[in-house]
């Protein structure tokens, strides 16, 4: 039987409620919600020859704006296939490859479907991958797999917070 280390059990209860909240935070996600731009300067997505893409910011500056749920859930998914791509697959994955979704439905499916592969791939780590680096390419290398998965964690809260916000904007904005 599998009994995780103290660092993987602190690393796991950081990573379940951070689950817990971006769970809340999607939880009857409307279309109109996942559209809805929370100001006329926002990172957002849009339709582009059929396929939807989401803005790259420029700068991390204030002047960009905040960005809508549409493309908090496709920025999600861009780092987490990312990570999963580089720790766990071929490592040639590229910002470019990943479209956003244009409906919530399917955006939530994605990012779900996302998670539940993360989940099943570090489930089947041995103990000595978690204080290695061979698995961590991307977004930093030469670290071990428990400072990714530290940082995963880390981005994960960061913008599960980030959806509640533009939630909330988008609930106070329309009662």
């Amino acid at each position: 039987m599998f009994t995780p280390t103290p660092l993987q059990q602190t690393l796991q209860f950081q990573y379940a409620i951070a689950c817990q909240l971006l769970d809340y935070h999607l939880k009857d996600l409307s279309e109109e919600a996942y559209h809805w731009r929370p100001a006329p300067a926002s990172l957002h997505i849009a339709e582009q020859a059929g396929v939807w893409r989401a803005d790259w910011p420029s700068s991390e500056g204030y002047e960009i704006g905040p960005p809508s749920t549409a493309w908090l859930l496709w920025h999600m998914t861009f780092w987490w296939s990312m990570v999963f791509d580089y720790s766990f697959g071929q490592a040639s994955l590229q910002r470019e490859d990943l479209a956003a979704e244009g409906s919530a439905a399917a955006a939530v499916d994605r990012l779900l479907a996302l998670r539940s592969r993360w989940d099943a791939a570090v489930a089947e780590l041995p103990d000595a991958a978690w204080m290695e680096p061979g698995r961590t390419r991307w977004p930093f290398a030469d670290r071990s797999f428990a400072d990714l998965a530290a940082w995963l964690n880390l981005e994960l809260m960061k913008n599960a917070s980030e959806l509640g916000y533009s939630r909330f904007l988008y609930a106070a904005h329309h009662d």
